[in-house]
C-alpha cells in the first residue's frame, strides 16, 4: 500500500472548521476515488501544523488519482486558511494495530533520514522495538512510511490519550535512539499531534 501526505500550517481559528470539513466532505469525496482506502488528519493546535494522509491500494492508484485529488486538496488548504503545502508520497512499510484509536487519541511522529540504500534497516529496527512500544501505557498502533529514493522514513505511534503520550515520552525517546543507532539514520524531528480524523484503514502489515 501507499500513502500521500499533505502538510500545512493552518490559521488557528480555522482548525475546528477544517476538521469538520475533512470529516463531512473531504473523506467521503476521497473514498469515491478509485483505489483510495482512507484518510487521517493529525493536528497540532499550538503550531497550526496539520498533516492529512490518504491511503491507497497501490502506487499506480495513488498516481492516477492526482487530477481528481488536486481540487479536493485546494479546498482543504483554503478551508484551513493555509498556503504553501508540502505534498509527499510514501510506501507504507509497516502497520501494527493493538487496538482501534478512539476519541481523544494522540500521535507521536518521528521523521528519520538515512542512506536510501539502507532504508529497510530503519523499518527492521522499528519492527524490532515494536514489542517494547506496544507494552507502553495507552498504545494503540504503530506505522512506518518510507520514501526509498530520498532515504526518508516516518514512524507514527498512536496512543489512546494525551496523558499517555506525555507519560511515555522518556521511554519513547530511548526506543527512538535505539532505532536511529541500529539503522544508522538521523532523527530529523519529533512532534506530537491530536488525531482529529482516524479513517486511514491500513491493514496489518507487520
Amino acid at each position: 500500500m501507499h500513502a500521500r501526505s499533505t502538510t500545512i500550517t493552518a490559521t488557528p481559528s480555522t482548525i475546528d472548521r477544517g476538521i469538520r470539513y475533512v470529516q463531512d466532505q473531504l473523506l467521503p469525496a476521497l473514498l469515491g476515488v478509485d483505489g483510495c482506502r482512507g484518510l487521517s488528519l493529525l493536528v497540532d493546535r499550538s503550531t497550526g501544523r496539520c498533516i492529512a494522509t490518504s491511503s491507497w491500494e497501490n502506487e499506480r492508484a495513488m498516481r492516477a488519482s492526482e487530477d481528481q485529488v488536486r481540487p479536493l486538496r485546494e479546498d482543504f488548504i483554503a478551508t484551513f486558511g493555509a498556503s504553501s503545502p508540502t505534498i509527499e508520497e510514501w510506501e507504507i512499510a509497516l502497520m501494527h494495530r493493538k487496538q482501534e484509536s478512539g476519541e481523544g487519541a494522540c500521535a507521536r511522529v518521528t521523521w528519520l533520514e538515512g542512506d536510501p540504500t539502507a532504508i529497510d534497516n530503519s523499518v527492521d529496527s522499528f519492527r524490532t522495538v515494536q514489542p517494547a512500544a506496544e507494552a507502553l501505557p495507552g498504545f494503540c498502533s504503530a506505522s512506518m512510511l518510507v520514501n526509498r529514493d530520498a532515504g526518508l522514513a516516518v514512524g507514527t505511534v498512536l496512543y489512546d490519550s494525551a496523558d499517555a503520550v506525555a507519560q511515555t515520552r522518556g521511554q519513547a525517546n530511548n526506543l527512538r535512539s535505539r532505532v536511529a543507532q541500529e539503522s544508522g539514520a538521523q532523527v530529523l524531528e519529533v512532534e506530537e499531534f491530536e488525531l482529529a480524523v482516524a479513517h486511514l484503514r491500513i491493514p496489518e502489515l507487520a
